[in-house]
């Protein structure tokens, strides 16, 4: 692994300053030494914006690199193929470009370096001659940030026989000394220092609320409250004592920070800016769509996602798609309206799958007309992510909604990080392996009405857990799907553990059309025609990536792969 002093250079000689009039613009000003830095707000608020960039920066990390992550899970496939058929068949090496992009933005470019940077310099010059407001602030955003890119790090790599790499430059005595930062024996000491950064950004940071409206997309109380959630989730695959901190964080998000469900499910996933920050936020990444491309345009995903060519209209890339495997667990919400006793897809769909799912024959708005869904080209599918089409409704979408660049399409969308359904139901998963169904059915049963689909009957069980998380977060971060299949493979209870086997030992299922210029076609379903072989064939080894071999090399020893990888 490459020493960390490539932070030490990039703050000491050339960190990129951004000044600006809104938090989400990015404009370079140059380089400075860290003698000179941290003397106005301005240089403050420059320093964190950089480390902010590389979670919002247009064409990586959520905005698109860490989706083919998900191959191995049976909820999406990919329209076209992208080169990548190691990160669905489980056979990663750790090197491939999408991995080695998203590795480089925690510990080389943007991640962990630059908020330990943040975090010593302030804390230093706290020591000294105290700080401003604003240097407060980004103090805390720097914990947060810092623990964000830190959580990527550990649950991709951690294992309970060996950490990843992780130093905090304020416990080192007489300052940093630019060595490799150590590789922690287990990843929960990695939790436990995630879970410690978050809890000091939760207390110096402002509440959502309390933001103005330039300042708003910055993490806060409830951004740290809520990755602090996730963050307990996650350890609890190795210390089940974890679990009941889960509850805890959620109860605070809902009681002290009033988070809670919005009305309408399809409100989440709005153009209108003034909802981006209702009350089911917590974190995620504000896009602008027409605004501009360097940052704050958006993810591209949601372009990703689209039709590729757009019907001749955008340059969608028609990358990302739904699997039946994934319209067929959805449909399971149907309403029995044709009296076979079954509700299933031949069913009317429900209002949350027919807001996630655009199948053939649908009808949706798109450049100011009325059309019905078909995919002309690629790889047949069937079906495109519903999710954040409305961005692509107006007729003068493209510069307002859309960036007007198809090669980075990014649209107008608020994208979840964490938002308060996934901590609900990471509520609800607490309170099943802690033993207390009722409390589980309680908050799933929220969600579920919310979407208007009936609640469950009788106490949840984990198959109910597993539907929620799966339907209800479906191409959202939020889910991040496959790592909730690999974590439950490895430590969920029999249940949810033989559902999620499942889905890491088959091939997804799309729909093969006999006419697919004809949305009315009748249509056969089959394997995904790119991975039918070699068959995925999980293993315990397969929860992390290998680390990239050239950082293995480069670090002499010091960064080492778990066992079951060497």
């Amino acid at each position: 692994m490459k020493k960390y002093i490539y932070i030490a250079f990039a703050a000491l000689c050339a960190l990129t300053l951004a000044s600006c009039d809104n938090f989400l613009d990015y404009t370079s000003q140059g380089s400075i030494a860290q003698d000179n830095f941290f003397l106005s707000d301005e240089q403050a608020n420059g320093a964190i914006e950089n480390c902010y960039y590389g979670l919002f920066e247009r064409d990586g990390m959520f905005s698109r690199e860490i989706y083919w992550e998900q191959g191995c899970a049976n909820d999406m496939v990919w329209g076209k193929t992208r080169g990548f058929p190691s990160l669905a068949t489980l056979t990663y090496t750790g090197n491939e470009s999408v991995i080695l992009d998203t590795w480089n933005r925690i510990y080389n470019r943007y991640g962990i370096p630059k908020a330990n940077w943040v975090v010593n310099s302030l804390l230093t010059k706290k020591a000294k001659e105290g700080l401003t407001p604003v240097e407060t602030r980004v103090l805390g955003e720097g914990y947060f940030l810092r623990a964000q890119y830190h959580l990527l790090a550990a649950y991709r790599y951690g294992t309970k026989e060996l950490g990843v790499p992780f130093v905090a430059y304020e416990d080192v005595e007489g300052g940093y000394n630019y060595t490799i930062p150590p590789q922690l024996p287990s990843v929960t000491d990695n939790y436990a220092y995630i879970v410690s950064d978050l809890k000091k950004a939760e207390e110096i940071l402002p509440r959502v609320e309390d933001y103005s409206t330039a300042d708003l997309g910055r993490a806060c109380k409830q951004s740290a409250a809520a990755l602090m959630a996730k963050a307990y989730a996650y350890w609890a695959m190795w210390d089940s004592s974890q679990w009941s901190n889960v509850i805890d964080c959620v109860n605070r998000l809902e009681n002290q920070y009033g988070r809670g469900l919005v009305d309408n499910f399809a409100e989440l996933f709005t153009t209108d800016v003034s909802k981006f920050y209702g009350k089911e936020y917590c974190w995620g990444i504000p896009g602008t769509g027409g605004a501009d491309y360097t940052g704050n345009g958006g993810v591209e995903v949601t372009g990703v996602m689209l039709e590729d060519k757009g019907w001749g209209k955008f340059n969608g890339w028609g990358q990302i798609h739904p699997s039946y495997d994934l319209y067929e667990e959805m449909a399971k919400d149907n309403e029995d309206t044709n009296g076979d006793g079954v509700s299933d897809y031949q069913d009317t769909k429900n209002p949350r799958l027919a807001k996630t799912i655009l199948e053939y024959n649908d009808e949706f708005t798109y450049f100011g007309e009325k059309m019905r869904y078909y995919s002309p080209v690629n790889i047949e599918v069937g079906f495109q992510c519903n999710k954040y089409m409305e961005a692509f409704e107006p007729a003068n979408c493209v510069g307002t909604t859309v960036l007007d660049n198809g090669n980075w399409p990014v649209t107008q969308v608020m994208w979840p990080i964490v938002r308060f359904a996934d901590c609900l139901l990471l509520r609800a998963e607490a309170n099943l392996a802690l033993g207390n169904a009722a409390a589980a059915t309680t908050d799933i049963n929220r969600i579920r009405v919310r979407s208007h689909l009936k609640p469950l009957a009788g106490n949840a069980t984990w198959a109910d857990l597993y539907h929620e998380r799966r339907c209800e977060l479906a191409f959202e971060f939020a889910a991040d799907h496959a790592f909730d299949c690999k974590r439950w493979a490895i430590s969920g209870a029999a249940e949810i553990k033989a559902l999620a086997l499942n889905e890491l030992n088959t091939h997804p299922r799309v729909r093969h059309y006999e006419d697919r210029m004809n949305p009315e076609s009748p249509y056969t379903v089959g394997p995904y025609e790119d991975y039918q072989s070699p068959v995925k064939v999980w293993s315990d080894k397969c929860l992390t990536f290998p680390y990239p071999t050239d950082e293995i090399t480069k670090a002499n020893g010091a960064l080492q792969n778990p066992p079951s990888w060497r």
